[in-house]
C-alpha cells in the first residue's frame, strides 16, 4: 500500500465523524491501540524535541524500507505518532522524504491541535525524515 493510500484510509475513518469531540477520541483510540516503542528505545536520545509531552519515535531499516516504532505518554500526541507510523512504516526513504502528508490538513488536525501540539507533530514529522534521510545517505 502506497503512503498516499495509507492516508486516503485514515481520511476515510476521519470523514464518518464530524464532531470534533469524537475526532479527538479517534486520535486517542488510535494511540490506546498502537503496538507503541519498545521500552529498551524508550531513552533520552529517542525524545522528540519540541514536543510538549514525551514523544519517542526510532526508526531502523529493513530490506531498503524504513520501520518506525512511536510512543507519547499523553494520547493525543500518541495518536498524532500512530499515524505518522501506520502511514510511513515500510517505504524506502525516498518515498518518505517525498511525502505530501495531506492527511493532516484534510482531517483537520492543523486547524484543530493547540499551536504546541502542533509544534510537536512538526518536530515528528521532521524527526521521521532526518531518519529516513540518514538511512539514505548510508544506502
Amino acid at each position: 500500500m502506497t503512503i498516499n493510500e495509507k492516508q486516503d484510509e485514515i481520511i476515510a475513518e476521519f470523514d464518518f465523524v464530524e464532531d470534533w469531540l469524537d475526532r479527538y477520541q479517534l486520535i486517542i483510540d488510535k494511540s490506546q491501540s498502537a503496538p507503541g516503542v519498545e521500552t529498551k528505545y524508550k531513552t533520552d536520545d529517542n525524545l522528540i524535541e519540541g514536543c510538549q509531552s514525551k514523544v519517542w519515535v526510532t526508526a531502523e531499516m529493513r530490506d531498503g524500507k524504513v520501520y518506525y516504532q512511536g510512543e507519547s505518554n499523553t494520547d493525543i500526541a500518541g495518536g498524532i505518532v500512530a499515524m505518522l507510523v501506520e502511514i510511513l512504516n515500510g517505504h524506502t526513504p525516498a518515498e518518505i522524504l517525498n511525502a505530501d502528508l495531506y492527511f493532516i490538513d484534510r482531517i483537520g488536525l492543523k486547524e484543530h491541535l493547540s499551536p504546541t501540539r502542533s509544534n510537536g507533530m512538526l518536530a515528528m514529522i521532521k524527526q521521521m525524515r532526518l531518519f529516513a534521510l540518514a538511512f539514505q545517505s548510508k544506502a
